[in-house]
């Protein structure tokens, strides 16, 4: 029987059921750790406001912390056959344990702030460790940018050869975009970091809920005040927050395509051991990129989400809808994947081989002809049109004498990377996150004494 199910309703077509159902009893475990969460700190507020008693509320606080400790966090959790959600596996396990009481903790409650809670508190932790992991790569990033600081390589416009680059200069390049992706992320995080708990199935309850108390409890920033709005927060929140991912996968994606190119043999600029990549069945001397691909794969599928959640959810009008089910299994899966692409591309690079001998080519001749036109500027007095003209000129009539060198010295140049000055910057946008605040959230309602 489903909680929702009267005594008199007939039981639900089994067709209807396992459609409508979706993939629900899977996800939903990624949701089971903070489902005991929300429901510790509403009942306790339950409490607050009369509607449990002391000896009622420590049995239930009991429960649902073994729950949290010795089952989910060991593994040892399920969805029972014939559960629809998580919400009700907690409520369904509550009730075969401790009877009665077990049925007390729904008070003030829908399943739609339910799953609002939930999502919120996932978001949040799964945010966390996505820019602990991409700060880990950042850093990593600018560790190599200064190790091949002085190792040239030819910068390419409309694919064609441009100007000197360095490997230093590519590498820090990537690092300063993960500062806006944080940016992004650090907006979503606090769109996502309000409580929408005792909005109940969008119009609030009629029980004198303290909603100021849950929000504390839960270690929200703030609360949605209206309840209409925090259930128009549903899709809303998701699509928000996988744009933020989306940015992350873009700087990562970009990268990977980089990297294949410069692995081709028409580039040649860098290798890695043989080990690390594939072979042909077919061709012998094939030393494929496929794990730089399936993360430029993977990371524009997470690129496409926001819009696939955009699509489905922005013409529904306010209210639930069970379109948000759907939205649930294709959102909640990239945090994990992100979170791999980050990782495998971080011990990818562990191994790199920068070629150190890349402007030797005959085909780079060319690179250093703004060097040319500079010099005249700067030691000829000519203007840059005229020295434009000039060196043009050489080259076409095959008198140009390539330079060897360059001066390149201002901000965010290859001979000055400004790289302390970008790490500034990323550790500005970590400072803003307020991460302490959700493990004092587990050690107040799982680990420490409850006060009452």
């Amino acid at each position: 029987m489903k909680i929702w199910e009267k005594k008199t309703h007939s039981s639900i077509d089994k067709e209807i059921e396992n459609f409508t159902s979706g993939k629900d009893s899977k996800i939903d475990l990624l949701l089971a750790p903070h489902d005991v969460i929300g429901t510790i700190a509403h009942i306790i507020m339950l409490k607050s406001i009369g509607l449990l008693n002391q000896k009622d509320l420590i049995i239930l606080i009991q429960e649902l912390r073994h729950i949290y400790v010795h089952e989910i966090l060991k593994n040892n959790f399920k969805m029972d056959e014939g559960i629809e959600d998580i919400h009700s596996q907690i409520e369904f396990l509550l009730t075969n344990r401790l009877g009665e009481v077990g049925k007390k903790i729904h008070s003030g409650r829908s399943r739609n702030d339910q799953i609002l809670v939930d999502l919120k508190l996932f978001v949040r932790t799964e945010i966390k460790e996505i820019v602990l992991i991409a700060y880990s790569f950042f850093d990593f990033l600018l560790k190599l940018s200064e190790q091949h600081k002085n190792t040239l390589m030819p910068g390419y416009t409309h694919y064609q050869i441009a100007m000197p680059s360095s490997f230093g200069l590519w590498f820090s390049a990537y690092a300063e975009s993960l500062i806006d992706d944080l940016l992004l992320v650090h907006t979503a995080y606090r769109i996502v970091n309000k409580n929408p708990l005792g909005s109940a199935a969008g119009y609030g309850s009629s029980l004198p809920l303290n909603r100021k108390m849950t929000t504390d409890l839960l270690g929200f920033e703030n609360l949605n005040y209206n309840v209409i709005y925090a259930q128009m927060g549903r899709g809303k929140m998701e699509r928000i927050v996988s744009e933020s991912i989306a940015s992350l996968a873009r700087t990562l994606s970009k990268m990977a395509q980089d990297i294949c190119l410069y692995l081709s043999q028409n580039f040649n600029f860098i290798s890695f051991p043989d080990h690390l990549t594939t072979g042909s069945s077919i061709m012998p001397h094939k030393k494929n990129p496929d794990v730089f691909e399936m993360i430029r794969a993977k990371c524009n599928r997470m690129i496409s989400l926001p819009n696939e959640i955009s699509l489905i959810s922005s013409n529904l009008c306010s209210g639930y809808h069970r379109d948000f089910q759907i939205i649930k299994e294709r959102f909640l899966p990239i945090f994990e994947e992100i979170k791999k692409c980050f990782s495998m591309f971080q011990y990818m690079l562990n191994h790199i081989i920068v070629r150190k001998d890349i402007l030797k080519e005959e085909k780079y001749k060319y690179l250093f002809s703004v060097e040319a036109v500079n010099k005249l500027v700067v030691e000829e007095g000519y203007s840059f049109r005229d020295a434009y003209q000039k060196i043009g000129s050489d080259i076409q009539n095959g008198c140009f004498k390539p330079l060897t060198n360059s001066f390149y010295s201002h901000e965010g140049s290859i001979g000055n990377l400004c790289n302390t000055k970008i790490r500034n910057l990323m550790q500005n946008v970590i400072k803003e996150f307020d991460f302490y605040k959700l493990d004092q959230v587990i050690k107040r309602l799982i680990y420490s004494k409850i006060h009452f």
